[in-house]
């Protein structure tokens, strides 16, 4: 069957986010899939398309390398939680240097990951990626740790509240 925006469209199970996963991969072409799909208007499109490209290795997916930015745009922007969720998951598995760095980026992941209106799965990848970011100037990780150090873990989640003792202790 191939892979339509209508076919998209519908709700997948994790079955159909495999079944896409395959077919892009038969197809070789991870890059075009993505900018045919990944930035639909339709938010169930976007979705679909990058729930299947989740299951994609961090090899086949470096393809996407050259999407980064425009990637990142989404995740600021979207006001679907899913697909920010999923759109940050990819970013974080792409290569981010030290000239990729962007400062609107680095300041929506430090609001994001201690933000307590924000689902666990978004602070935590945006707490990855900010440590990350943070890493390539000493001086942002002051930054970072004060952050960590201001949240209110209570209101957490464990997953948060775990992640956030793991990276305190590397700061």
């Amino acid at each position: 069957m191939a892979i339509t925006r209508e076919r998209l469209q519908q709700t997948f199970s994790e079955n159909g986010a495999q079944e896409i996963y395959q077919e892009v991969k038969v197809e070789g072409d991870f890059l075009g899939f993505a900018r045919r799909y990944v930035f639909d208007s339709d938010d169930r499109v976007t979705r679909s398309a990058l729930w299947g490209l989740a299951k994609a290795s961090d090899k086949e997916l470096a393809g996407l390398q050259v999407l980064l930015n425009e990637l990142i745009v989404q995740a600021m922007q979207t006001e679907n939680s899913s697909v920010r969720r999923l759109t940050l998951n990819i970013i974080g598995r792409l290569k981010i240097s030290e000239d990729d760095l962007r400062t609107d980026f680095l300041d929506f992941c430090l609001e994001r990951m201690a933000s307590i209106d924000e689902f666990p799965g978004i602070q935590t990848i945006c707490m990855k990626l900010a440590f990350h970011m943070c890493q390539f100037y000493p001086e942002l990780m002051g930054e970072m740790k004060r952050t960590l150090e201001t949240m209110e873990i209570d209101y957490y989640k464990p997953a948060v509240r775990g992640l956030r003792k793991k990276i305190l202790l590397r700061l």
